[in-house]
């Protein structure tokens, strides 16, 4: 692997003097060789005294230059913009090479963490598509694509793997965990050992962190790992059966990921921490999915989601698959022992609303279908191994600086809510679940301006001593406490489904409204775009994911109105995460129950009461026909209290049980939940 290194960048160099191929295409190449050199002269430098003595400021400087094509302030003019590349490179390539160098950013991880077989496999494919314009002063966008292609296919065996490997066995990639417990956290200078962007968000984050005593960083900890244990308690898996967590989480957080470590190790679990990825290869479409830094360019990111699309066809779709198949039966033992992953997300960041370009690689519909396929069969692949039986999960979320101001204040504000009393709640919550086990139907109506009008119908007991339909969600998998939540009736249930602002997936939709006929979606539209074209399209793409219907997977509401007060008290509403903000009013999920996978699991309450409403019409099938049972997404969409006017549920008898009015609980046993509302 040596010598293929160093026999690349001996071309390489070379690249970046001569003139072989025909402008604009060679200043392109000179370019991104430039690019490639520099990652040399990072990993010529790894082990040396002098990198180890680098300043703060001198780490700041090498950073910037690494990541300077997609820094916004950049990017108009680089070559990682898809636009300004057809517009210097023509339309039939400037797409294509801009997704080639975007690819070969990946570098940047790779060279810290020492994957030199990356880097010489990158390497290579730029020689390889370099070559082509040599022997041809213009080659056609099908011979490149098809040098791209057998890249991807070939090397599916190496990055799918890897992949998979990196998730499940915490001896095959430790370079995080190893970062995490064995730097200095009080010196700064560790957050650039990560070959990661590191914008203010994670330094503050970081010096933050730092300025908390050990007692508020464990309690953070311990909210985190406990809700992962507790996980298992509720669900009646048997936690000693695992040896295996994976942790996810942001730049800046390491003070508190090291104690979680330190917890997890108690419970018998190692840690595996990878890179969200960013090979074509293994990059989810949208989002990231592992430890990442601060997110230099939201656009950039936007502009190449679909560059699978040069790739993906059934036979790419078929050796993926396979590869995924032979990696998790080969290590069948570690798949078996890993308990699930523990996510820390972060929000806070300014809305960020993408402009769509018709110059980025789109899919075609026929990749659209072959990609959803291709999703359904992963999940089913990965629950052969990974029983969704035996395995769980917790979230949690923290602000980041950006958020303003009064960060300090609204991160100790964040800890309160997140280490709420789960008992108080629980009592609570129970008091809702036993008035909505008598419905046959709940509705919803929304206030002012808000044109929610929605019926929601309820799966029906037969057995009210021992069964419930809704489950009370206590602090444990899904940090914060505050919310009753059910897999509806889709014959029914209809409606419209309406919010003025809500941040998804971190992208905003204005004036979000969904249309639903017997529970399943029929049409949406917002305000984002002038054209409704673009507005639908904006939709299908990220809440939809290409389905053409999706069933509405879950109704629940919440409760937490300390949560909701802080939003309005620091006015950061429209930054919240999901994972707060659907505790905050009544939440709708198109796509996937909540049960998904694990629908002929027991799950009670912790009345003792056996949960039973898990699975819809839709999911049913799942026996018979996977594919069309799951869709492999779940959104939920809340409304705030501010916005509600009315929820009732309505029992068979026609009685209505009025559970909140004008944004107010109003049923008996309740009302302390209003307390928060009336400081």
């Amino acid at each position: 692997m040596e010598e293929r290194y160093y026999l690349t960048l001996e071309r390489i160099m070379k690249i970046t003097e001569e003139n072989t191929v025909k402008e604009p295409y060679q200043s392109y190449f000179r370019h991104v060789a430039e690019f490639l050199l520099r990652i040399h002269d990072i990993k010529d430098s790894r082990h040396t005294s002098a990198r180890a003595s680098m300043t703060k400021e001198r780490l700041e400087e090498e950073m910037q230059m690494l990541y300077y094509d997609v820094l916004p302030q950049n990017y108009e003019t680089s070559y990682a913009n898809p636009e300004y590349a057809v517009r210097e490179l023509g339309e039939e390539l400037g797409a294509f090479l801009s997704a080639l160098y975007t690819e070969l950013r990946g570098d940047i991880g790779y060279v810290y963490e020492e994957r030199y077989d990356y880097i010489v496999i990158g390497n290579e494919l730029f020689i390889e598509i370099y070559n082509k314009f040599e022997e041809e002063e213009t080659p056609s966008p099908e011979s490149l694509k098809e040098i791209f292609y057998w890249y991807a296919s070939d090397y599916c065996d190496v990055y799918a793997a890897d992949r998979v490997v990196e998730q499940i066995d915490p001896e095959a990639y430790d370079f995080a965990v190893k970062r995490i417990m064995e730097s200095d956290l009080t010196d700064l200078r560790y957050l650039y050992r990560f070959g990661e962007y590191v914008s203010e968000n994670e330094l503050k984050t970081a010096e933050y962190l730092n300025s908390l005593p050990q007692e508020t960083i464990d309690k953070m900890a311990d909210t985190y790992t406990e809700g992962f244990r507790v996980g298992f308690i509720n669900t009646g898996k048997d936690l000693s059966k695992k040896s295996v967590v994976n942790i996810r989480y942001v730049l800046g957080f390491e003070r508190v990921v090291r104690k979680a470590i330190q917890n997890f190790e108690k419970m018998g679990l190692k840690p595996t921490i990878y890179r969200a990825a960013s090979s074509v290869i293994t990059r989810p479409r949208l989002g990231k999915n592992g430890f990442y830094g601060g997110i230099p360019n939201k656009q950039y990111d936007y502009d190449h989601k679909d560059d699978l699309g040069l790739v993906l066809d059934k036979q790419f779709m078929e050796r993926k698959l396979e590869v995924m198949r032979t990696v998790l039966e080969k290590n069948k033992e570690l798949a078996g022992s890993f308990a699930g992953p523990a996510v820390m997300e972060v929000f806070g960041e300014k809305p960020f609303a993408p402009v769509t370009k018709t110059e980025a690689v789109t899919f075609s519909k026929k990749q659209e279908e072959l990609l959803l396929i291709m999703n359904s069969r992963a999940g089913q692949i990965t629950n052969q191994y990974i029983k969704g039986e035996e395995r769980s999960f917790t979230i949690i979320s923290w602000p980041l600086p950006e958020i303003g101001n009064n960060y300090p204040e609204i991160f100790d504000e964040v800890i309160r809510i997140n280490t709420l009393d789960a008992n108080v709640y629980e009592k609570v919550q129970q008091t809702l679940i036993d008035a909505l086990d008598q419905g046959e139907y709940v509705r919803i109506f929304g206030k002012g301006a808000n044109k929610t009008d929605l019926k929601v119908s309820l799966c029906r007991l037969k057995n009210p001593e021992k069964e419930t339909i809704f489950e009370n969600c206590v602090a444990d998998v899904n940090i914060p406490v505050g919310e009753v939540f059910t897999s509806p009736m889709l014959e029914g249930t209809e409606g419209v489904l309406y919010v003025s602002k809500v941040y998804l997936n971190e992208l905003q939709y204005r004036d979000l409204e969904i249309h639903f006929k017997d529970g399943k979606t029929t049409e949406y539209t917002c305000s984002n775009f002038e054209s409704e074209e673009e507005n639908k399209k904006y939709i299908c793409d990220n809440i939809m994911h290409n389905h053409e219907s999706l069933p509405l997977g879950e109704f629940a509401i919440g409760t937490n109105t300390t949560a909701y007060m802080a939003a309005k008290k620091y006015d950061i509403a429209d930054k919240l995460p999901i994972l707060i903000a659907e505790k905050m009013g009544p939440h709708f999920a198109v796509g996937d129950t909540c049960y998904s996978w694990a629908e002929d699991n027991v799950v009670y309450n912790p009345n003792g009461k056996e949960i039973i409403a898990k699975e819809n019409s839709v999911s049913a099938c799942r026996k018979e026909n996977p594919e069309q049972a799951y869709f492999q997404c779940h959104t939920d969409i809340t409304i705030p209290y501010e916005e509600l006017g009315k929820i009732s549920v309505f029992t068979c008898e026609g009685k209505e049980i009025v559970l909140i009015e004008n944004g107010r609980f109003t049923l008996p046993g309740t009302e302390i939940l209003n307390e928060p509302l009336d400081k």
